[in-house]
């Protein structure tokens, strides 16, 4: 993946987020992908989910309690040695913003394979 092909994910990221498409952003995990968030052991019961079926789930139970969400990117880092990008983004969420990144590593094939999200202070 190149600097501008990474940037192009980020933005199409967050754009599948915009649209409420979990299945297209799904898409882009490995079936044994893994996941962490605080947020998720809010909604699961464990921060971290392992595989695309319990990501897919968790993701689908987090939208459903959630009654607005945007996300504005803000910009993208590729460490193409590890396979790493992070995306730097506002989450407005149930109108509270939050500044948040996540960090995805890619496997050779193009599929993340491990994420984890960080929440910073409302902005």
């Amino acid at each position: 993946m190149t600097r501008d092909e990474a940037e192009w994910f980020a933005i199409e990221w967050i754009a599948a987020w915009n649209r409420n498409d979990v299945e297209a952003v799904v898409s882009h995990y490995d079936e044994k992908a893994r996941f962490t968030s605080p947020r998720a052991a809010a909604t699961v019961g464990t921060a971290t989910v392992d595989g695309k079926d319990a990501l897919r789930a968790y993701w689908l139970a987090a939208v459903a309690r959630i009654s607005s969400r945007h996300f504005t990117f803000d910009h993208a880092a590729w460490d193409p040695e590890r396979r790493q990008l992070a995306v730097v983004y506002n989450a407005q969420i149930d109108g509270k913003t939050t500044r948040a990144v996540e960090i995805m590593r890619f496997d050779p094939a193009g599929k993340v394979v491990e994420g984890e999200a960080l929440y910073g202070a409302v902005v």
